[in-house]
């Protein structure tokens, strides 16, 4: 199948050999964000009020930080706080939520209090990459089913994290045919597993090379198994 728009990124983390294609693809996409973020799009009105709106999550706002565009940052934040002060202004003056009579429900939340809970799940950043990734996914199974070059290489792969192992066959059962879904879990179970038993095995090896009996002996692929072991079991890695 010929390469269009759409699937180079997924044929890109595919041949990128990693321990998962779709934590490749995350990174690009949080890397991209990140640099979209601070550029020149900032100044724009209707990405500003996108931030205002959603902020960051902790996660995120540590790499914003880190980027050289304080700046940029700084005039993110402050319309951002200018508007959280002003809605939790606002709701603060409505005081808590009543209580509950006896045989009623629980007492619910002072609407402060969801305000703050919403807030702690929103992410400018977080939206966009999510956005992305469920097309790239969707393409994951576009290709299954129309390119065999693509299937080859699926095949060959290290594996995946357990997370998009999980992603990958709960999402297949509804993109593809009972005939093609049967041939994609085949495919997707082992290379997760034969990629796991690999990088355990890498662990092992690690762990016994503090064995003095051990001590002479080669490393072989072991010196950073347990940082791939952290992408197996779902972790990105950061170094």
């Amino acid at each position: 199948m010929a390469e269009q728009i759409y699937t180079i990124p997924v044929n890109d983390a595919f041949d990128s050999e990693c321990e998962c294609p779709m934590c490749q693809m995350q990174k690009e996409l949080e890397r991209n964000a990140i640099e979209y973020t601070m550029g020149p799009s900032y100044m724009e009105d209707d990405n500003r009020a996108m931030t205002d709106k959603l902020g960051f999550c902790s996660h995120h706002l540590r790499l914003l930080y880190q980027e050289k565009n304080r700046l940029g940052l700084a005039l993110m934040m402050n319309t951002h706080m200018n508007k959280t002060i002003k809605d939790m202004k606002e709701l603060a003056a409505k005081g808590p939520a009543s209580k509950a009579g006896l045989f009623g429900k629980s007492t619910p939340n002072a609407p402060i209090v969801d305000y703050i809970d919403n807030m702690e799940k929103s992410c400018f950043i977080c939206g966009r990459m999510d956005n992305m990734f469920v097309r790239y996914v969707d393409t994951i199974f576009h290709m299954w089913k129309k390119d065999a070059e693509f299937r080859e290489k699926f095949a060959s792969s290290k594996g995946f994290c357990t997370y998009h192992y999980g992603i990958l066959y709960k999402t297949g059962q509804s993109k593809l045919s009972k005939e093609q879904y049967s041939e994609f879990i085949n495919a997707l179970n082992k290379v997760f597993f034969e990629g796991m038993e690999r990088v355990n095995e890498d662990i092992s090896w690690f762990i016994d090379k503090f064995d003095y009996r051990y001590k002479n002996e080669p490393w072989k692929n072991s010196k950073d198994s347990v940082q791939r072991g952290i992408i197996k079991m779902g972790h990105t890695f950061v170094e």
